[in-house]
């Protein structure tokens, strides 16, 4: 039955945008040294919080609500909402931060955090959603994550 379903699943889209945003970390610790103000520090910090709200946000309203909905656990679902707003929280700090080396190294905790936390849910709450979804939910949830991914 598989094989005839074409599409991509949710799983498949958020794991997508996990690896272009350990490209654009890479790139973004690359560049770090060149970096000469905290002006620039700060810009890259905005343009990068937004897009990984709008990552966590589709990953909130499709992925951790469908979990929450089946499996009711809810402490569980609320440390990885909580996480989302911890990892908010760093990027605000070194934004706040105006001390250029001291952003620096905070924005390099930022990004390592982010990499655990894509790394964690790809280990346990990916899993989980294959588990106790059927595939077609995974594909309609995958759909709706387009249309949200692509509608700029």
């Amino acid at each position: 039955m598989r094989a005839r379903l074409s599409g991509v699943t949710i799983i498949k889209g958020l794991i997508a945008e996990h690896r272009v945003f350990l490209t654009i970390f890479d790139q973004i610790e690359h560049m770090l040294p060149d970096i000469k103000t905290t002006g620039e520090m700060k810009l890259l910090c905005r343009l990068l919080a937004g897009l990984l709200q709008e990552h966590g946000g589709a990953e909130r309203d499709l992925a951790y609500i469908a979990l929450d909905h089946i499996l009711h656990e809810h402490n569980r679902l609320t440390r990885l909402n909580h996480d989302h707003q911890e990892l908010d929280g760093l990027l605000s700090e070194v934004e706040q931060t105006k001390d250029l080396p001291k952003a620096r190294l905070r924005l390099k905790v930022a990004l390592d955090a982010n990499r655990a936390h894509f790394e964690q849910e790809e280990r346990v709450l990916f899993p989980q959603l294959e588990e106790v979804l059927q595939y077609e939910t995974l594909l309609v949830l995958g759909k709706v994550w387009k249309k949200h991914a692509y509608r700029h």
